[in-house]
């Protein structure tokens, strides 16, 4: 996949990032700065700063530019639709996909509060390990239709770059509900859980731009190594 100039940018300040080139209440160098050393527009160094402000890397301050905040833990925008392999990419996380399941099943008769009856799926079971530690598990359904195949080794790339470059499906928009709770045995087994087995479980609804629902998620989070962020800006009604 070809990589945006604004992509290329923002993956490379996430880089400097982490290793702490940029360290956490650090201002990174101006707008004007960053064009002439990506020589660059600043349209484009905006956008850059933009990703990085989604990601919860950055927070910038009117009048003083772009400081660098605490990535201690993992940040997951839970708004937008963004594939792990994307973030990981953005991120520089190094991270890790395993396929623990992938079989041909019945999706949930409800899910979310939303009835589905006999609908076949590809359900699709994967772990995520950053540095050896297991910090994700993801369980998918991708309804058939209109997911009409799902090949090996798919789910270990990027389902969504399959769907979207294979499929020629458009993925649109996606309806979440965040919770904590007491994790299954074999889900704390898995995600190496503390005693008390708490974990965060995004579970989310995802439809095609024609608003045809194509995939139902229940991703589990380790509650020590995961924030998510969010953007909302007021409208006034």
């Amino acid at each position: 996949m070809v990589q945006s100039k604004h992509d290329m940018i923002a993956q490379d300040i996430a880089s400097k990032i982490k290793y702490h080139q940029y360290k956490e209440g650090d201002y990174l160098p101006s707008e004007h700065q960053l064009c002439e050393l990506y020589g660059t527009s600043r349209e484009t160094i905006r956008k850059a700063l933009n990703h990085l402000t989604e990601l919860g890397l950055i927070q910038k301050i009117r009048g003083k530019g772009s400081v660098v905040l605490d990535i201690q833990k993992f940040t997951f925008p839970i708004s937008g639709i963004t594939s792990f392999k994307e973030l990981n990419r953005s991120l520089n996380m190094h991270a890790k996909t395993t396929v623990l399941k992938q079989v041909n099943t019945l999706a949930p008769k409800k899910f979310m509060d939303i009835n589905i009856d006999n609908q076949q799926a590809i359900f699709v079971e994967r772990l995520r390990t950053i540095d050896d530690l297991p910090v994700v598990l993801d369980q998918d359904y991708l309804l058939t239709p209109p997911v009409s195949s799902l090949p090996a080794g798919v789910a270990e790339d990027s389902i969504y770059e399959y769907l979207e470059k294979e499929l020629h499906l458009e993925v649109s928009y996606a309806t979440k509900a965040i919770t904590v709770e007491k994790a299954a045995d074999d889900i704390a087994e898995k995600l190496q859980l503390d005693d008390d087995k708490l974990v965060v479980i995004v579970r989310s609804l995802s439809y095609l731009d024609d608003t045809t629902l194509f995939q139902l998620t229940s991703s589990y989070h380790r509650p020590d190594k995961f924030k998510f962020i969010d953007f909302a800006r007021r409208k006034k009604i």
